[in-house]
Order: structure tokens, then C-alpha cells, then sequence
């Protein structure tokens, strides 16, 4: 992959990276050394990039690699935090609707604050696929390459990742 087409591959994938890196890091100055890190990876791979491959996942991965040396590196430190960061149309928001009252849109609001905390509270392990999944729209053959796993797993650990959330926001949802 040349320059140019690194160029383009940044101008189309930059925003998904960043969103990624925010939901792994859950720190906007975290988010953004990762980012850039991402990408500074990505120059130095470019010969190693394909175009026709999904550059997007590849992207992904990079950031997903770095993200966990830096949580294995500072884990003493506690640096890294949990993630907090949901946008809404992650949590099944910007309906467009404009027309809401201000009642409505207050509940959907709070409705999207605990899926992002029941989301936050899941492990690792089940969390990043949810996000690939809901959030980059990864198919599971795609998650699958990012994160090394068997196409079988990446499917278990996102049943098992909606019957955790569905718990967790029923015990929300009873404490009424």
C-alpha cells in the first residue's frame, strides 16, 4: 500500500478507530495516544497492508494489540481504565425523531446511560465483541480475525455477553 492510498485509508477509517480507541480506553487523551499510536503503527506496516483485505479490521487490530501492551505494561498502575465511553448510536439512539418530548427523550437517555454501564461492566472478553459487533459492525468472521479466535467463539461470547446485559438491565429494571 502506498502513501496515498494509506491517506485514504485514514480519511475512511479514522473515525471508526477513533471510536474504538475511546471505547477501549474510556479517556479522550488515552483514546487519542492510541489512535495516533494506530496509525503510526499503520506507516510503519503499510507494506503489509492489503486494500483489498478489509483495512478497516486490520486497523482495528492494530489498535487492539497496542491497547493491551499498554494494559499489560501499566496494569500496575491502574492507568488504563474500564470502558465508559457508549455513543448513542451504539446504545440505540439518534432515532431521528425530533418530535420527542422532553420526558421521551429523557428516558431514552438514562435507558442508554445503563446499557453503557451494563456494557462497561461486562469482562474483556465479552465486551470488545460487543462493541465490534454493535458498534464497528463487524461480522463475527470479522471479529474472529481481530481478535484470533474461532468464528464459533466470537458467536458464544456474544450470546453470552446479551444474556449477561439482559440480566444485568432486568435487576435495573426491577429495582424501579
Amino acid at each position: 500500500m502506498n502513501n496515498m492510498q494509506l491517506e485514504q485509508c485514514i480519511r475512511e477509517y479514522g473515525k471508526n478507530v477513533y471510536a474504538f480507541c475511546s471505547q477501549l480506553t474510556g479517556n479522550k487523551q488515552e483514546a487519542e495516544e492510541l489512535y495516533q499510536d494506530t496509525f503510526l503503527k499503520a506507516v510503519e506496516l503499510k507494506e503489509k497492508m492489503d486494500r483489498e483485505r478489509n483495512p478497516g479490521s486490520y486497523l482495528i487490530s492494530i489498535a487492539l494489540r497496542i491497547w493491551k501492551n499498554k494494559k499489560r505494561k501499566y496494569a500496575w498502575r491502574n492507568r488504563i481504565a474500564g470502558t465508559e465511553v457508549f455513543t448513542e448510536e451504539m446504545a440505540g439512539g439518534e432515532s431521528g425523531r425530533q418530535e420527542d418530548s422532553t420526558e421521551e427523550t429523557f428516558f431514552r437517555k438514562e435507558q442508554q446511560r445503563q446499557v453503557r454501564e451494563a456494557v462497561a461492566k461486562l469482562e474483556e472478553k465479552y465486551r470488545i465483541p460487543v462493541y465490534l459487533y454493535y458498534s464497528q459492525q463487524f461480522t463475527t468472521e470479522q471479529i474472529g480475525k481481530v481478535l484470533k479466535l474461532p468464528q464459533g467463539t466470537v458467536k458464544s461470547r456474544l450470546y453470552k455477553a446479551r444474556k449477561l446485559l439482559k440480566k444485568e438491565l432486568e435487576v435495573i429494571l426491577d429495582e424501579r
